[in-house]
């Protein structure tokens, strides 16, 4: 691949440099490699290590860009200049990504007649089992091992990873007239979005009754509790180790840190950001910060 390949495929504000520049490797902006056929990054906070290279291809902003220039630095680099360095980054690593997906059921599947799979680019993996009346769409990909307990619906191009439980019964409990716990039943569902992405390790519970909701977009990373009747909202990202109690509803654009907890029945606002190992108590208004224990709201 060239340099002028990558800058038809995003939308960069200017260039310079050879378009013709052949590009074997992707390292990161820290690496001590020179050479011609590299691409990298920067951001605006480390621009001063650009006058570290001298070859290679980096995509940087005008910001960037111009304090290089500013500094009086020249170099046989090329330069991609673009609104957002890591974005345009991040696309242009899947120019370079082998298509390691497998399409197809593997033979070690377990899947119950009722269930309805698309025949169009699903991936489902060793010893994957699809309970009764489980949908699944065209282009989700379900990783080895991975439980989708019954009456789950999966919507297009969904990823869900190795070791996942989908679907199962929530720990719901109320005591009998002799004291003792007895489980209340689980007769809901859960529903999965267009384009979710799901990591290993995964517990998502189906609702008591109606469904448990990951909107068009959410992603979960691994080792992620998910109880039942949790709504998570449109682009909503949900960080390792996080605990969504039963009945929470989370907006949408929404960031769950690592290790947070949030307890039942709370409202997670839009745009709103839950800090690293927060234990969030109180509903969250829209477009806010809180951390801590108990998650209080932080001055801007």
């Amino acid at each position: 691949m060239i340099v002028n390949d990558i800058l038809l495929n995003i939308p960069f504000i200017s260039f310079q440099g050879n378009k013709k520049e052949e590009i074997q490797d992707i390292l990161s902006i820290d690496d001590d490699i020179l050479s011609n056929h590299i691409l990298s990054w920067c951001n605006d906070k480390n621009w001063e290590k650009l006058k570290l290279k001298q070859q290679g291809t980096f995509i940087v902003s005008e910001h960037s860009f111009e304090q290089l220039s500013k500094s009086g630095f020249s170099s046989q680099a090329n330069y991609i200049i673009t609104s957002n360095p890591r974005q345009y980054f991040a696309k242009c690593l899947l120019l370079f990504q082998d298509n390691d997906v497998e399409y197809g059921i593997s033979p070690t599947a377990v899947i119950h007649p009722s269930a309805q799979i698309s025949s169009s680019k699903v991936s489902i993996g060793n010893n994957v089992v699809i309970e009764k009346n489980v949908s699944i769409a065209e282009g989700v990909q379900i990783g080895h091992n991975t439980v989708i307990k019954k009456d789950t619906t999966i919507d297009a191009n969904s990823k869900i990873g190795c070791n996942c439980t989908i679907g199962g019964v929530g720990f719901g409990y109320e005591k009998d007239e002799s004291g003792n716990y007895q489980v209340i039943p689980h007769i809901g569902k859960v529903v999965i979005g267009f384009n979710v992405e799901i990591g290993n390790n995964v517990c998502i519970d189906r609702a008591v009754l109606g469904a448990t909701v990951l909107e068009d977009n959410v992603k979960v990373d691994n080792l992620v509790h998910i109880a039942h009747g949790v709504t998570i909202g449109k682009n909503s990202l949900i960080i390792a180790n996080a605990m969504i109690a039963g009945s929470v509803t989370i907006g949408e654009n929404v960031w769950v840190a690592p290790s947070s907890s949030i307890m039942q029945k709370k409202n997670i606002g839009t745009n709103s950001t839950i800090g690293m190992g927060s234990v969030v108590l109180k509903d969250v208004e829209n477009n806010s910060v809180v951390a801590g224990v108990p998650a209080k709201k932080l001055n801007k």
